[in-house]
């Protein structure tokens, strides 16, 4: 297995295998899924051009775990909302945010975990069987929820189409309101990271 610094490189073949270079063996989608959950770090390269092409392969994983029954994890509204934001002006910011707040969770997640092993000196998992564990962790998953949704709501000031508010006029502003328009996205940035970092 490589260093945790040095990524494991998988090289994807046009029949469309994966090769391990770490393992020197062939992998499926399931077995990079599995690597991803350990936490172990892997790039994958084009075989013959070489080009990375991480994250093509990492969609694709959550395509094929979204299709598996009962794995659905991403809402409908959310994926609605993800779309909309292809080749709008916020898109050069959604990936900093999302990144930003699936780290804020993790955060969340383990410390919930810590609270569990300190409390009942298990592992959660272990805790499954009572009732009381499972109330706790559908309000931590709740109150997380809700962070995130508030966090949503504070970086999207705009109405989301088909949400019927009347259509917004900047966009018929001229080019010389251009950079009020930048500095407020920039001051809604700010406010954004400061809400998040209050929650780590």
């Amino acid at each position: 297995m490589a260093a945790k610094d040095t990524p494991i490189v998988i090289k994807k073949y046009a029949n469309r295998r994966l090769y391990n270079t770490g393992t020197s063996t062939y992998v499926t989608l399931e077995d990079l899924a599995e690597m991803v959950k350990k936490g172990e770090e892997f790039t994958v390269q084009d075989a013959k051009t070489g080009e990375d092409i991480t994250h093509p392969v990492l969609t694709q994983i959550i395509f094929e775990l979204e299709n598996k029954d009962g794995q659905n994890m991403l809402p409908i509204p959310f994926l609605r909302q993800l779309i909309s934001y292809y080749g709008d002006q916020m898109q050069m910011v959604v990936p900093s945010f999302l990144e930003q707040s699936m780290l804020a969770f993790s955060k969340e997640h383990e410390r919930f975990r810590e609270q569990m092993k300190s409390t009942f000196g298990k592992a959660p998992i272990d805790m499954m069987k009572g009732a009381a564990p499972m109330k706790a962790l559908e309000e931590q998953t709740r109150r997380n929820m809700e962070l995130f949704q508030n966090a949503m709501r504070m970086f999207t000031p705009f109405p989301m189409p088909g949400a019927g508010a009347a259509p917004a006029e900047p966009a018929k502003k001229d080019a010389t309101e251009k950079p009020d328009e930048l500095k407020e996205l920039k001051d809604q940035l700010a406010a954004m990271q400061r809400k998040i970092d209050s929650m780590g």
